[in-house]
């Protein structure tokens, strides 16, 4: 179906083809490390798709909670933890009682969270057996149909963007509400994204597109989200919390704080390929962008009803176009935005004129994936193209040289001279990667914070603020199905993992991947193997690669440097 886009299957929906149904997304819970910060931007606009065509929508965010008890304090979680199984199936039937029963409940996750969606999945069936249940977002895309074989409670798994693939998923739970499964199939009603039986069960696996027009998708349903199963306003709870910054517990630093802020995803895709970076949820390397006035509008509105002294852009790459760039100075001033602060992602090599445009109309902080400093790692990672385009640079750190991507210097410059807070992400561990190119990237951490403080009088607020947001925190390297990564380190995952793969180079769905996947659920944890034993792609010999683990883990960085 991929050469039919779903929009053309639903051009003849009226407003009211679904009223009488009722549809739940539930969203998955993250990080338990890290305070939730982020609400679901994609289960909230498919839940607006879904009001559009006359469905009741309704969110169950299993990640807004962290509770911190003595069982949180057992674990180590300073922020709190998840909710326990048993607790989440408790909020799910109070929901249950409070909204009545569901035609529809749409699981939205990354890979991270196969295991509470197969958790839930149960759970779900055992209070609603007639359900449509449908699973989509990050973990439905890598997997495919493979899914059903780990959760066979599933109906259908909805396969990168949703937003044209919501209405067809109503249409076919609607049909086999009113037929049962044996006459829909009969009716020729259903969409064409049913694929038979599999497992014994009808199955359906929608295949999703870029939507032509992003300004005319309608902005999340955060009104859904006010009020919980308890009634609880969680929404309130994720704007009281840091998009980005120290207090938000993530990879992103700041020197400086937010009270009141929110996220809004800006444009879809990334033209790039890097190596160990999957896109498949959100546009592959398609691609495509809001309009400066559509963004303008949002944020407005943003600012005026939340009272937000922040706005976060998490996209994958929100600078590509520089045209818009520079459009968005007098639009923002159009709609009186040029005082409000707001920080996006960018590759390092758009940290050119572009960071002044940007710093005019209100930008005050960009996320890099630098991922690494050094000119090998950069190159296995396939980033060197546009990285190491401007040659390298001598800079010393503790007396010694080091050379340096001009183009992560000349970033990092351009951020302190118009204003503007640049933070770096890290990869440790990549295939090929050695503890002399892993020093490199310590070493440009460090030049980082000297080069903040220059001129700052230690022991100064200013001082440590500018040094404490430069990022010192590194992932993991981790091999993700789909990514290229994947596919350099599969004689490793064969032998570490016994993951078996079919004649076209895919994962078989067997319990040794199932196993492996279940692991994937922290970017900065070491993969065990079948028999406990640690997993380093990279090449440190292992007594290295956890040494550096270590220093990481415990912030001390610095020892690494002298290895």
């Amino acid at each position: 179906m991929r050469n039919i886009h779903p929009s053309k299957l639903i051009e003849g929906l009226s407003l009211s083809s679904f009223k009488g149904m009722k549809i739940t997304f539930v969203n998955m819970p993250l990080r338990e490390s890290a305070t939730p910060n982020v609400p679901p931007e994609g289960p909230g606009i498919l839940a607006s798709i879904a009001r559009r065509y006359g469905a009741e929508s309704f969110i169950v965010d299993l990640n807004a909670y962290r509770i911190k008890d003595s069982l949180a304090l057992e674990k180590g979680l300073s922020n709190g933890r998840h909710l326990t199984y048993a607790e989440a199936e408790e909020m799910f039937c109070l929901h249950l009682e409070n909204v009545g029963d569901q035609d529809v409940v749409a699981f939205s996750g990354k890979i991270t969270t196969l295991r509470w969606q197969e958790e839930m999945a149960k759970i779900v069936r055992r209070h609603q057996p007639d359900t449509f249940l449908v699973t989509g977002n990050g973990l439905a895309t890598e997997i495919k149909t493979g899914l059903f074989k780990w959760i066979p409670e599933l109906d259908a798994v909805g396969r990168s963007e949703g937003d044209d693939i919501i209405p067809l998923i109503l249409g076919d739970a609607q049909v086999i509400k009113e037929k049962g499964i044996g006459n829909a199939k009969l009716s020729g009603k259903l969409s064409p994204f049913y694929v038979g039986e599999i497992g014994g069960k009808s199955r359906f696996c929608y295949e999703g597109d870029r939507p032509m027009n992003l300004d005319a998708i309608p902005y999340a349903a955060w009104d859904l989200l006010e009020s919980d199963p308890y009634g609880h306003n969680v929404l309130e709870d994720y704007i009281k919390v840091p998009v980005w910054g120290i207090a938000a517990n993530n990879s992103s630093a700041t020197p400086f704080t937010m009270d009141r802020s929110l996220t809004t995803v800006g444009s879809r895709g990334c033209p790039y390929a890097c190596a160990f970076c999957y896109r498949g949820a959100q546009g592959e390397r398609n691609y495509g962008m809001r309009s400066c006035e559509h963004i303008a509008r949002q944020i407005r509105e943003y600012v005026d009803r939340y009272r937000l002294d922040f706005v976060g852009f998490p996209d994958d790459n929100f600078a590509v176009d520089k045209r818009r760039i520079k459009k968005m100075v007098p639009v923002f001033k159009e709609y009186d935005l040029d005082t409000v602060r707001w920080g996006t992602h960018t590759r390092m090599d758009e940290a050119d004129a572009r960071i002044f445009d940007m710093a005019e109309s209100g930008c005050v902080y960009i996320g890099f994936g630098a991922e690494s400093a050094s000119k090998h790692t950069l190159t296995l990672m396939k980033k060197g193209g546009f990285i190491l385009k401007n040659g390298m640079t001598s800079k010393k750190v503790n007396g010694t040289a080091h050379e340096f991507p001009t183009t992560m210097v000349t970033a990092v410059e351009n951020c302190k001279k118009s204003g503007v807070h640049g933070n770096c992400t890290w990869i440790m561990a990549y295939p090929g990667e050695g503890l002399k190119h892993l020093k490199t990237s310590v070493a440009f951490i460090k030049w980082q914070q000297d080069f903040w403080t220059s001129g700052l009088t230690p022991g100064t607020q200013e001082h440590n603020l500018s040094y404490d947001g430069v990022n010192r925190r590194m992932f993991t390297a981790t091999a993700y199905p789909g990514t290229a990564m994947w596919k350099v380190v599969r004689p490793a995952l064969t032998e570490h993992f016994d993951i078996a793969f079919d004649k076209f180079g895919e994962p078989i769905c067997d319990e040794n991947f199932h196993k492996y996947v279940l692991e994937l659920d922290d970017a900065t944890k070491v993969l065990n193997d079948k028999n406990g034993n640690p997993v380093n792609f990279g090449s440190m010999p292992m007594d290295q690669f956890l040494q550096a683990r270590e220093h990481v883990n415990n912030d001390e960085i610095e020892k690494i440097l002298e290895m």
